[in-house]
């Protein structure tokens, strides 16, 4: 059994040698550890960086992509690695580390194909009342548009056995972490959470210049992947809100008929016109939108299938450099799965 652990990064020179220091290099189930990195068109230091604390594989995109661009180079990579378990966490040593063996511990386990490390929000110190409110709400809008029941949505730090890393398309520029689960619930992989710990924070996110970018991306995003995956009801139910407002105008414009005032109310009976014709152009987008969704089932298995043919064939991946001789490698650790003093380290996974 191999597992690749993948950290996406962009200019994160000085981060990234606390986040390698505490990745596990042995771990139980596992024959092999590797460590993967993707540069996502880094202008600082942070290739020699990795190089110099001995990563196995690495992937030089030649400009930044963006992070969910990287992340899908990554699972490609580690995949025609011969991963049999992928693991993505973040370079900003955001998450801590050892608990990789918690992430792990379902798909070793056979009772999950993707598994999401919950921060368990409420208590992250360093995030502000008003981010712990939208991460809980934001989250409660990608369960019921995945029907999965994933309490920290945003999270980065998930483990991938090889079935869903392959059944994985990441279409969205911005981020992957809402896309893959909404994916992973509407194609059935079986998805699990732990309880993982955070590290004090050393930097502000340069995901998001603002909070207010923060809300408006989001929703956006879960909007138009859900719109992806579920047209006829999105639009569908717009069309119906739209077209119950038009016929309330005209029923407004009717009762002002019948008192001899139609005169005084042409308006409403224009305005429930140009309503009913928007409900009817939605209507038909949801239609559209349907036949579309089922050309989009039809790529995602014609994309499954190239995979597995690039795979059985032993294609390289893009992009790809190997690291260091393994004589130049950091040195095994052993003990990289032990818990954090004062905290147990029995925590069980939930089941979805």
């Amino acid at each position: 059994m191999k597992l690749i652990i993948q950290i996406p990064c962009f200019n994160e020179a000085d981060q990234l040698p606390q986040t390698l220091a505490d990745l596990p290099r042995v771990l139980d189930g596992f024959d092999t550890v590797e460590w993967l990195i993707v540069d996502d068109g880094s202008t600082d230091a942070t290739v020699a960086v990795a190089r110099a604390h001995g990563v196995d594989h690495l992937v030089r995109l030649t400009n930044n992509k963006g992070l969910a661009t990287g992340f899908q180079a990554g699972i490609d990579t580690a995949l025609k690695l011969g991963a049999d378990v992928i693991v993505n966490t973040d370079a900003d040593n955001q998450y801590y580390g050892p608990d990789v063996a918690l992430l792990v511990r379902p798909i070793l386990e056979g009772r999950a194909d993707m598994v999401i490390g919950d921060r368990e929000v409420t208590g992250v110190e360093h995030f502000s009342a008003l981010k712990k409110l939208l991460q809980r709400l934001g989250s409660w809008v990608v369960r019921q548009a995945s029907a999965t029941s994933v309490p920290d949505t945003t999270s980065g730090f998930r483990a991938y056995n090889r079935e869903a890393a392959i059944q994985m398309l990441v279409v969205s520029k911005f981020t992957y972490t809402l896309e893959t689960i909404i994916q992973a619930g509407k194609l059935l992989v079986a998805i699990d959470h732990v309880p993982i710990r955070t590290n004090p924070t050393s930097r502000e996110s340069r995901l998001f210049p603002s909070m207010g970018a923060y809300v408006r991306r989001n929703a956006v995003s879960i909007f138009r992947i859900y719109a992806q995956y579920e047209p006829l009801r999105v639009f569908w139910s717009l069309a119906l809100l739209i077209g119950v407002a038009s016929i309330a105008v005209w029923v407004r414009f009717a009762v002002a008929y019948v008192e001899g005032n139609g005169k005084g109310h042409v308006q409403s009976l224009i305005l429930g016109a140009v309503l009913f014709i928007a409900a009817v152009v939605l209507w038909a987008l949801g239609v559209i939108g349907d036949l579309l969704a089922a050309q989009r089932v039809m790529t995602q298995k014609t994309f499954e299938r190239v995979r597995r043919i690039e795979l059985q064939l032993g294609v390289a991946p893009s992009h790809y450099e190997p690291g260091p001789a393994p004589a130049h490698r950091a040195p095994a650790r052993s003990d990289a799965a032990a818990p954090e003093p004062g905290r147990a380290s029995e925590q069980e996974a939930v089941r979805l």
